[in-house]
């Protein structure tokens, strides 16, 4: 008989709850009349939640590799169901009202994503850490960078079509699998619908795996890593705007702003910001290619493409060479500046605005020609 649903568990060690789990979970399937399976991927417990398990009427599958992350995707890889719903194996979900996981999918939703703040969290149930801190700002933040409506980016509890999960590609071992399903569910422009769920205290008599500050950091790392935009593009390009603006009011002379003055102190922080910025755009330049041809973000961008292919070796030997001889020149005419001079003492606030843009544009010329240079390595890359 063909498998529709399969209902996969994460476990390390849950013996006190593992066996309610599954059992909730068949009860559901009979219940509802769905052909399905529950699956329990072990991660190495040593308390018996195995035999428990399968005593259940789990399928186990034991999976060597540590992480929520790892467990998951085995699991998920010896599924054989259409759909997929996978929930935490320590009783804090409800396995036994999965009613409206399946309707969802059934209508042609890629991932369902349980949402705890609209279905209520048991007192208890959740540290207020996560519930006030941890969960919204994350979730606000997922929202923000990928243009999701996903109000709980860290339910355990949520179901996708096999189909999506193959073009997700996901990479993460840990925790931060949970977010990196939501992103990249939001990346592909997937079809992304909530039910509520509750969430009740969990059965453990042990700490939980959870690790706020550590997976916390962790999810945030992955939402910067897997949009570039906001860790490079957008920060750099402001970076870049406000040296470039800030240097040319000062190139002249003097800024005066009521009572403050501005001068070659803060031309030479200006340099460094365009500098800085120019870096931090070249990055999002090569993260962006070598993202879309490994898999890594499986979103194409038309003008990232184009960009990469306009700036070739030969455009950016030509145009970083350009500013690097620039460089050189304004350098050299600081230099007989200085020998007209006799190599006496020289004022600094007249020197330094020659000075220091050009030894700018020998870094910044530099930098662009080895740019292009690695560009091509890229496309190389992509070629073999």
């Amino acid at each position: 008989m063909q498998v529709e649903v399969s209902i996969v568990m994460p476990c390390l060690d849950e013996a006190r709850t593992v066996g309610v789990c599954v059992s909730k979970a068949h009860g559901f399937l009979v219940r509802s009349g769905v052909s399905g399976e529950v699956i329990v991927a072990d991660n190495g417990s040593i308390d018996g939640s195995k035999d428990i398990a399968r005593d259940a009427g789990a399928r186990v599958v034991e999976i060597v590799a540590r992480g929520y992350g790892s467990a998951l995707k085995g699991g998920i890889k010896a599924a054989q169901g259409k759909y997929i719903i996978m929930g935490d194996a320590d009783d804090s979900y409800d396995f036994a009202a999965l009613e409206k996981f399946v309707e969802l999918l059934r209508e042609g939703a890629d991932l369902v994503m349980g949402n705890r703040f609209a279905g209520g969290i048991m007192p208890g149930a959740m540290p207020p850490l996560h519930r006030y801190l941890g969960n919204p700002v994350l979730s606000f933040i997922g929202r923000v960078f990928f243009r999701t409506k996903t109000g709980d980016f860290h339910c355990g509890l949520r179901g996708f079509t096999r189909e999506a999960y193959q073009r997700m590609n996901i990479v993460s071992d840990g925790m931060e699998f949970a977010s990196e399903i939501v992103l990249k569910a939001g990346m592909l422009d997937m079809k992304i619908l909530e039910t509520p769920v509750k969430l009740y205290p969990d059965g453990r008599d042990r700490k939980p795996h959870l690790r706020s500050w550590r997976d916390g950091w962790r999810h945030l790392k992955l939402l910067f890593l897997f949009c570039p935009r906001w860790l490079f593009l957008y920060p750099c390009t402001t970076l870049m705007i406000a040296g470039l603006a800030t240097g040319a009011a000062l190139l002249p002379g003097q800024l005066r702003l009521g009572n403050v003055g501005l001068d070659v102190h803060t031309l030479f922080y200006a340099g460094t910001s365009l500098t800085l910025g120019c870096i931090g755009l070249w990055f999002y330049l090569f993260g962006r290619i070598y993202a879309q041809q490994t898999g890594y973000i499986s979103k194409r961008y038309s003008a990232v493409d184009k960009l990469a292919n306009y700036l070739t070796v030969e455009r950016g030997l030509i145009a970083g060479g350009t500013l690097f001889v620039a460089g050189v020149a304004g350098s050299l005419y600081a230099l007989w500046l200085w020998r007209q001079q006799g190599f006496a003492d020289l004022d600094p606030a007249n020197t330094l605005r020659i000075v220091m843009p050009s030894g700018f544009a020998i870094i910044n010329g530099a930098l662009l020609a080895f740019a292009a240079m690695f560009l091509q390595i890229l496309r190389y890359g992509k070629r073999s």
